[in-house]
């Protein structure tokens, strides 16, 4: 089984995470931010990844300590989890629809982090979350998993569903790039290391 349970403790948050790559999907998340650990939810449902997230943050601040350490912690604990490499895809990429908004997601877990991220108008504010934190989680969780990672929301105009459109579809993006493909035995790379 490919897991991975993570600590991180800073003076703004304390974030503990548990994930699970071969799993059912099932989440337990709770940063306290309501709309946050809904996004968390649907990726892990999407990839089928089993996810324990658990943050004690600033919250009398605002959000942005916690979304940015759980992104740090959910990307390690991902790279630590798929261990060598050896036998995934490492590629995947994802269209998803939400109703009228449409998201791309394209990634290779290559082990040279960047991050694309073209997320169009969004509102300030959905519900209470800063919509701006969306690309810094992005960012955060792209550069402590080795993921080169592009992000695009295609068109849309609710912004509840643009970036739940792109949750799901980097669930989809990851769980097809971290499956085993059973005509790779080695690194999925001609340099022979990723």
């Amino acid at each position: 089984m490919r897991t991975a349970t993570l600590e991180r403790t800073t003076n703004e948050t304390g974030v503990k995470i548990s994930v699970e790559l071969d799993g059912e999907g099932r989440a337990n998340v709770n940063s306290g931010i309501g709309f946050f650990d809904h996004m968390l939810t649907l990726f892990a449902a999407h990839g089928k990844f089993d996810l324990d997230v658990k943050c004690e943050g600033d919250l009398h601040v605002d959000g942005h300590h916690s979304v940015e350490d759980i992104g740090i912690t959910l990307g390690t604990a991902i790279k630590q989890a798929l261990g060598d490499k050896r036998g995934i895809n490492r590629y995947g990429t994802f269209y998803l629809p939400m109703d009228e908004a449409l998201a791309f997601v394209s990634l290779d877990i290559s082990g040279r982090p960047f991050l694309v991220c073209d997320l169009g108008s969004l509102a300030p504010n959905v519900g209470a979350f800063d919509t701006q934190l969306i690309e810094e989680f992005l960012r955060a969780f792209a550069f402590n998993a080795g993921i080169t990672l592009h992000v695009k929301v295609l068109y849309g105009s609710n912004s509840h569903h643009k970036i739940e459109a792109v949750f799901k579809a980097l669930g989809h993006a990851l769980r097809h790039a971290v499956e085993n493909d059973p005509r790779t035995s080695g690194i999925p790379s001609t340099k022979g290391s990723l």
